[in-house]
């Protein structure tokens, strides 16, 4: 009898064990599901930030869909500052002395394809006055990202420090470069015509650019920059296009700024060129060469930072109150490519910069910037005094600079990281 009301005890013990068991996993399955529900509520209304209403729509050959969205209600006019800002539809003043395509001959000019460079949606439409070209963003964009607050921002300290090659410093930011640099002025502006590629990344994580930073303030928590090029980052657009791209920062890539239009800042005018979209045609080993010219100034009168396309298309400005350093000038201007390296215990990523081959193999083979030139405070755009250069592990990816006649300050750099130099 003793053992029968052991039993039932020892059995109702169970039961609620296994009572108290259910109801944790049913608790847990509900925080999960509330957990899941709370970040597509939080996705959700990132991107009902981020996508404005459109006038029209464009399908991309590449998957993209380009919205064309009112000027007036482009994601810029979120921020606080802008709310009763008047849109300057065209800079006040442009640089003096731009480099003249013209005056180099077609015999001297490098063999291009016989397609200017344009983007892919351009295929299936174009945008009406009025209204900007606006990227897309889909769900699956900000799910990539580590958090919906970090999507569309580069990682702190992303940006090179000439001065400072120590090891650890390489290590812990997982960047690196291949750039020439110009300190020790007072600097308005800065120009570039950069050779486009398609390089190879190792893991999606990674990134691939070429890009000019305009760099103010010091590299601790202060950092201002402005920067503009091409990059190809699976990451953060889910293929391994080569796309224009923008980005600033007024602290150091902490709590401001962001890639293209991906939060509120830069103010674009132009109809016909989106941030972000794919670039096309590329160039190819040993075959045509394609390259894009970006120039970035300081307007003297109304002090906004200015970005041009090519030679034709202003896109736009970043106004100088975004700034502190940047308000007045750039103390700093550098060029180049920068990859991340994602590899574990100082093992080197196979992700290429710029073509994937090394400055030597030259033109055709290794990627280069060419013509490029600073703005002084007259407005005049210069040659470089005192080009530097600088790269982490010139085994992995490396830069060589030049001048001549028709290419002015010019320099190859890249590489293709993992070798057997570079473990």
């Amino acid at each position: 009898m003793g053992d029968v009301h052991f039993s039932r005890e020892r059995a109702g013990k169970v039961v609620v064990l296994i009572f108290f068991w259910m109801l944790s996993l049913i608790s847990l399955s509900c925080a999960a599901r509330l957990s899941v529900s709370r970040q597509k509520l939080q996705v959700q209304n990132h991107l009902n930030r981020l996508n404005k209403p459109a006038v029209k729509t464009i399908q991309s050959p590449d998957g993209d869909i380009i919205d064309c969205v009112h000027l007036a209600r482009q994601p810029a006019f979120d921020h606080p500052f802008l709310k009763d800002h008047k849109i300057q539809m065209r800079p006040s003043y442009h640089p003096e002395g731009l480099f003249d395509e013209n005056k180099v001959s077609d015999t001297e000019k490098p063999k291009k394809g016989s397609n200017p460079i344009t983007q892919l949606w351009h295929m299936n439409g174009k945008c009406p006055e009025g209204t900007i070209p606006i990227r897309r963003t889909k769900e699956e964009d900000v799910l990539r990202a580590s958090s919906v607050k970090s999507y569309g921002r580069k990682k702190h300290r992303a940006t090179p420090q000439p001065r400072s090659a120590d090891p650890d410093l390489i290590n812990a930011s997982g960047h690196q470069h291949a750039i020439a640099y110009v300190e020790g002025d007072k600097y308005y502006g800065a120009k570039a015509t950069i050779n486009v590629w398609e390089p190879k990344i190792q893991q999606p994580n990674e990134f691939s650019l070429s890009q000019l930073w305009i760099l103010g303030g010091s590299f601790g928590e202060d950092l201002n920059s402005i920067e503009a090029g091409w990059q190809v980052s699976p990451d953060l657009y889910g293929d391994n296009n080569t796309r224009l791209f923008t980005y600033w920062t007024s602290d150091a890539y902490q709590a401001t700024g962001c890639y293209n239009l991906l939060c509120s800042g830069f103010i674009q005018i132009n109809s016909e060129i989106a941030m972000g979209a794919s670039i096309s045609p590329v160039s190819a080993y040993r075959n045509s060469q394609y390259d894009i010219s970006i120039l970035v100034w300081k307007d003297p009168k109304e002090g906004h930072w200015w970005m041009q396309f090519g030679n034709d298309y202003v896109l736009g400005y970043w106004p100088s109150f975004l700034f502190s350093y940047l308000a007045d000038s750039a103390s700093m201007i550098e060029w180049g490519g920068e990859v991340v390296n994602s590899e574990p215990d100082g093992r080197h990523t196979s992700a290429q910069m710029g073509s994937g081959r090394f400055p030597e193999e030259g033109f055709g083979k290794s990627s280069y910037f060419r013509n490029i030139q600073v703005v002084d405070d007259s407005n005049n755009l210069k040659a470089p005094k005192g080009l530097g250069t600088f790269t982490e592990q010139s085994n992995c990816y490396d830069v060589q600079t030049g001048s001549n006649g028709d290419w002015g300050h010019y320099f190859y750099y890249g590489g293709p990281g993992k070798n057997p130099n570079c473990p």
